[in-house]
């Protein structure tokens, strides 16, 4: 919740450029050094197809890392996920699919490789920070043919075969500033790295003239996607409820990932009267005081349920009954053109 409200407050964010020019000069220098192969990137005996961006979050990296699986396995190739794990509390390579059966909790895998698997129920999921080292691993034992490396695109220890970059369109002008300035990991320019850019979440608000502007400027295609809502909500057990028996009922929104904002005006296209949104940070771990602060909100309010995204869903069932028994997620799908699948297998020679 700080974090955001920091960097929305121009009065706040001043103060951290001069550490955002720091940044850019490690960020300039570590890619000199990739493209005069100072620092090496190695390969992998399989295809690999990195999913990523350029700012911190907020662009709907997981719906897709989840369509693209999906849409590739349709046509019947074999294919492995690989992860970092952000924010787990294990170390080295973890085979997810072989260590889920053990119920540990969402801390020890990190709640995105949790969401995918959960999603993608057949396709393996190794998280190793090196990757490299973790596919190696996945291909060994799995023997993919295709690789989708999850959140890849500033890791260039591993070559890939196609990049496909994510911006989100909904975020304002001022967050496309370098780190800690604004959410940017790279410069706009470095965008030219990709193979394919897309912009999301189009039918959630129209991107800004700035973001359009940006890209025409930098010579770079690119391709409209849409972040939809399902139908139904899914409780703490998974269970679907049809969106329809929540008409007309009062809900509060909690929320703790990139883009609260698309999370709002997504509950709104959906007709949800939502009276307050609870926000965090993204990948926020929902502790004591957490709970308290939502169970003083639901004594404030009297909300008939609580409406989440499916990535907090994961982390908020371990919160108190009087919490979860009224908790929902809303389940968001990730979407593109034929033309731009049509590309995506031309560009890895798969048509």
């Amino acid at each position: 919740m700080f974090l955001y409200s920091f960097l929305y407050n121009p009065q706040f964010r001043i103060f951290l450029f001069p550490l955002s020019l720091f940044y850019w000069v490690i960020i300039f220098w570590r890619n000199i050094f990739y493209n005069l192969g100072i620092f090496v990137s190695y390969n992998l005996p399989c295809k690999v197809i990195s999913i990523g961006n350029i700012t911190t979050g907020g662009t709907g990296k997981t719906p897709a890392v989840i369509f693209f699986a999906e849409f590739l396995k349709n046509r019947g190739f074999k294919i492995g996920i690989l992860s970092r794990g952000y924010g787990r509390n294990s170390k080295g390579t973890i085979d997810l699919k072989s260590e889920i059966s053990n119920k540990k909790n969402w801390k020890y895998f990190g709640e995105e490789p949790v969401l995918i698997s959960q999603k993608l129920i057949n396709i393996p999921i190794v998280i190793d920070n090196n990757r490299y080292r973790g596919g190696k691993y996945l291909y060994d034992k799995y023997k993919p043919q295709l690789i989708i490396l999850d959140d890849g695109f500033q890791h260039r220890s591993l070559n890939r075969d196609l990049d496909i970059n994510l911006i989100n369109a909904n975020q304002p002008k001022h967050l496309y500033k370098l780190l800690p300035y604004g959410l940017l990991r790279e410069p706009w320019q470095h965008l030219k790295r990709s193979d394919i850019v897309i912009v999301t979440k189009m039918n959630i608000k129209a991107p800004s003239s700035f973001i359009i502007n940006k890209l025409r400027s930098l010579n770079i295609n690119h391709y409209h996607s849409k972040y939809e809502p399902s139908n139904n909500l899914l409780d703490i057990n998974g269970e679907k409820i049809n969106l329809a028996k929540m008409k007309n009922k009062r809900a509060l929104a909690i929320s703790g990932i990139g883009d609260p904002l698309s999370f709002e005006l997504t509950l709104k296209m959906q007709n949800i009267d939502f009276i307050d949104h609870i926000t965090f940070n993204d990948h926020h771990e929902y502790k004591n005081d957490d709970f308290r602060l939502i169970e003083n909100k639901i004594i404030n309010y009297n909300p008939d349920f609580l409406i989440t995204t499916e990535k907090d869903l994961i982390k908020l069932k371990y919160a108190n009954k009087n919490i979860i028994n009224k908790l929902f997620a809303l389940p968001m799908q990730f979407s593109i053109s034929k033309l731009c699948l049509d590309s995506i297998l031309q560009k890895l020679d798969l048509n």
